[in-house]
C-alpha cells in the first residue's frame, strides 16, 4: 500500500508494522521505540505516515498516550479500567446497544474507536465497594 502511494517501506516502517502485527494489544510509540531500538521521533514520524496512509490507527485509554494498532487486524473497540489498567477488546457490534441507547436518549451517535470506554472492571469495582452489576451473558 505504501509503495502504491509512492512511499518507501523503510526499515523503521517495516519493523513497526511487524511489531504491531505480532502485538496482542495496541502499543504506545514509546513501547515501539524501546522494543525496536528506534529513536522516538523516528517512531512517531513513521506512525503518522502509516496512519495517514490507512495502515494503523490509534486509540486513547483515559489520560494515557495514544496506542497504535494495525487497521483491519484489530478493528475493535476497547474497555479500559482506570484503576488497574486492564484492557478489554470488544467487537464493535457488542457496543451497538450502548450506541443505540445514547442515540435514543441524547440524539448522539457515539463511536468508541478513538477513545476507549473508561471505567472500572468488576474486580476493581468490587474492591472499592461499588454495587454489583447485572452480568451480560454472551450467547454462543
Amino acid at each position: 500500500m505504501l509503495r502504491e502511494r509512492g512511499l518507501r517501506l523503510s526499515t523503521p516502517r517495516r519493523l513497526i508494522l511487524e511489531r504491531l502485527f505480532a502485538a496482542a494489544a495496541p502499543l504506545s510509540a514509546e513501547e515501539l521505540s524501546s522494543d525496536l531500538a528506534l529513536d522516538l521521533a523516528v517512531t512517531y514520524r513513521n506512525l503518522e505516515t502509516l496512519e495517514a496512509n490507512g495502515l494503523v490507527h490509534h486509540v486513547h485509554l483515559g489520560h494515557g498516550p495514544g496506542l497504535y494498532a494495525l487497521v483491519g487486524a484489530s478493528d475493535h473497540e476497547y474497555l479500559h479500567c482506570e484503576r488497574c489498567g486492564a484492557l478489554r477488546r470488544v467487537a464493535p457490534e457488542e457496543l451497538d446497544g450502548v450506541r443505540a441507547a445514547l442515540r435514543e436518549r441524547f440524539g448522539y451517535v457515539a463511536r468508541f474507536t478513538h477513545h476507549a470506554i473508561v471505567g472500572s472492571c468488576d474486580a476493581c469495582a468490587a474492591a472499592e465497594g461499588e454495587p454489583a452489576r447485572a452480568r451480560h451473558r454472551h450467547e454462543g
